[in-house]
């Protein structure tokens, strides 16, 4: 199995896991969200280790391991991506699986599992065209003031939303434009949804459109645009002005 097909398979079945879970319905929200992050990080760090023994491993749920900075080759995972919107059984939720390759995020798998889909790298569409009046898509419970300040620079509808993968994937879907984020996130929170991205024909940065560098020891990264090639110098030139 390729590295983009095993990324791929095991984002599903992690989110096919977690739909299980959440509908066992014995389970309140706060503790929906930790038995889901549980069972679907238990599967993918075992399944990982056993499928690719000789790579690195970093998870949002497991301690670190300072040795993968010597690694040329280490997988990023972020077993439930939007962990309140998980427990609150909303569907703008996701799973994971990137892998980082010298520091690019080189490929990977996002699962929207009440979608039904898996947005996978090796794999990529077509990103529909944008519409007149731009979408960009923010926080649903913290929305930065910068995303906000760009959105009214250029005119663009304002789209809540849950998780990080979520929302890159709206982009990829063509169901919003702009994916700007200015709030603190860490390398699981992107990797995979900038594999993808990137893969679709988008571009992904940081958000003053500087390189996105992986497996630093360091995880955190706390900020970072998506968005249509066309659109990233309205962007970059918006929060140059802010």
């Amino acid at each position: 199995m390729t590295d983009a097909a095993l990324a791929a398979h095991l984002a599903e079945v992690a989110g096919r896991l977690l739909i299980t879970v959440r509908d066992s319905g014995v389970l309140g929200d706060k503790a929906l969200g930790s038995a889901g992050d549980a069972t679907a990080n238990q599967f993918l760090c075992h399944a990982l280790r056993a499928s690719r023994p000789d790579d690195a491993l970093l998870s949002e749920e497991e301690r670190d391991n300072a040795d993968r900075i010597d690694q040329a080759r280490v997988w990023i995972v972020d077993p439930v991506d939007g962990t309140r919107e998980y427990g609150e059984a909303r569907t703008d939720w996701a799973v994971h699986v990137g892998l980082a390759i010298d520091g690019v995020a080189t490929l990977g798998a996002v699962a929207l599992p009440d979608a039904g889909l898996v947005l996978r790298s090796d794999r990529p569409g077509v990103v529909p065209p944008a519409p007149a009046q731009l979408r960009m898509v923010v926080s649903r419970t913290r929305p930065a003031k910068e995303a906000i300040a760009v959105a009214q620079a250029l005119g663009a509808e304002l789209i809540a939303m849950g998780s990080a993968g979520a929302k890159a994937m709206a982009v990829v879907l063509g169901q919003a434009d702009i994916y700007l984020h200015t709030g603190g996130q860490y390398e699981w929170d992107s990797c995979a949804p900038v594999a993808v991205a990137r893969a679709h024909g988008l571009h992904a940065s940081r958000a003053d459109g500087s390189p996105l560098v992986y497996n630093r020891r360091d995880t955190y990264m706390p900020d970072l645009l998506i968005c249509r090639p066309e659109h990233v110098a309205l962007v970059l030139g918006a929060m140059a002005r802010q």
